[in-house]
């Protein structure tokens, strides 16, 4: 009898095309990567089934995916069988068994995603993956105030991806942070889902407020307008991690 096995992954998303699997042409994705040491240990194909697809270069601490056993292995080996085989840039954090009904994305009941600034002059070496460099001066308190005007259900046409094929934009922010410590500045997000880009724009649009060049009290305007071309960049992704997903 098949088991479906969930399993709490962190990744570095550096040297990956994203978490999907690519086929035109071939990449190196996170998903390709799971997908074929799982086939090599089951010794058959092995479809893995995540709660979201991150971008190129996006990283995740603790993305969720799933996939189906009927191999007898302990849900508990399962993470140090992978861990010894997978690449460095691949962690394991945990693995169990959950209801066949299970799915990774549609169970989900919000997100938290981070974005990393660092504001200094020099860029850390020894850090310089896991955050977005920009040398300049941002005023927090205006960041801030033009957060306020995103929290809620919106229509966020004007914070995706133009060329994204989903129809319904409608989303729900719970919360939006904004943290600061010395040089480092970290925006938290947490909805009930994202749309593509849209935590990059939505990054790149607040650190528009905080350089000046934008109002907080543009927000609303560019949220009804539904139209990308009115909010800010899209931000690098380096800058993102794929923080938590949080189920009932």
């Amino acid at each position: 009898m098949a088991e479906k096995i969930k399993l709490t992954i962190a990744y570095d998303g550096t040297d990956f095309h994203g978490f999907q699997v690519q086929l035109a042409p071939p990449v190196r994705t996170v998903q390709g990567v799971l997908e074929e040491v799982l086939g090599s240990i089951c010794a058959k194909e092995v479809a893995v089934t995540g709660a979201g697809r991150t971008d190129s270069g996006v990283h995740a601490r603790a993305q969720v995916v799933t996939f189906e056993t009927s191999g007898k292995m302990p849900a508990e080996r399962w993470s140090r069988v992978l861990n010894h085989r997978l690449p460095r840039d691949i962690v394991v954090r945990q693995a169990e068994v959950v209801p066949e009904a299970f799915h990774p994305r549609f169970d989900a009941r919000e997100k938290v995603y981070r974005y990393t600034l660092e504001t200094a002059a020099l860029p850390d070496v020894f850090t310089r993956r896991y955050y977005t460099h920009l040398p300049r001066t941002l005023d927090v308190a205006a960041m801030r105030a033009a957060a306020q005007h995103l929290i809620g259900t919106h229509d966020f046409t004007s914070f995706s991806a133009a060329q994204a094929q989903v129809k319904d934009r409608v989303r729900h922010l719970q919360s939006i942070e904004i943290c600061t410590s010395g040089t480092r500045i970290q925006l938290w997000f947490v909805g009930n889902g994202f749309l593509q880009y849209m935590v990059r724009i939505l990054t790149g649009t607040l650190v528009a407020v905080g350089a000046g060049e934008l109002s907080p009290d543009a927000i609303p305007h560019i949220l009804a307008a539904r139209d990308r071309r009115l909010a800010g960049r899209t931000m690098p992704p380096e800058g993102l991690t794929l923080w938590e997903v949080v189920y009932e």
